[in-house]
């Protein structure tokens, strides 16, 4: 049994990692909504239009200078499914932000299942 906790753990150990994208393909549900407030990028919704917009951030990404989680909370309602809050700081160089990007973001998931099925993120 893989408790919520242990999986939000992996999801941000691979994106901390670099692997953005297969972390995207082990724990996001088919039908997922995505939505970043307080900014101008559009509601993704499903999948695929997820993943490509994931691509295209991480398509333009021309340097990393680091990234790190401070703070995570949980709340695991059943096997798998709650909801899960993670606070990151990031640093980098993309051709669509500009160099010298810094970044504070809470992300906001909501599980079902072991797969996020809505996640909001949250850009200071």
């Amino acid at each position: 049994m893989s408790t919520l906790k242990s999986k939000v753990d992996d999801l941000n150990q691979q994106i901390l990692n670099g692997q953005i994208l297969p972390a995207f393909e082990q724990y996001y549900d088919e039908s997922v909504v995505m939505e970043d407030i307080g900014t101008e990028i559009p509601t993704r919704t499903g999948k695929d239009a997820s993943r490509k917009h994931e691509e295209a951030f991480v398509g333009g990404i021309t340097a990393f200078h680091g990234a790190n989680v401070k703070n995570v909370v949980v709340n695991e309602t059943s096997e798998g499914s709650g909801v899960a809050h993670s606070e990151w700081f990031m640093h980098f160089d993309h051709s669509g932000y500009g160099n010298d990007t810094k970044m504070a973001q809470v992300a906001v998931q909501e599980w079902k299942d072991g797969k996020i099925v809505h996640e909001r993120f949250y850009h200071a």
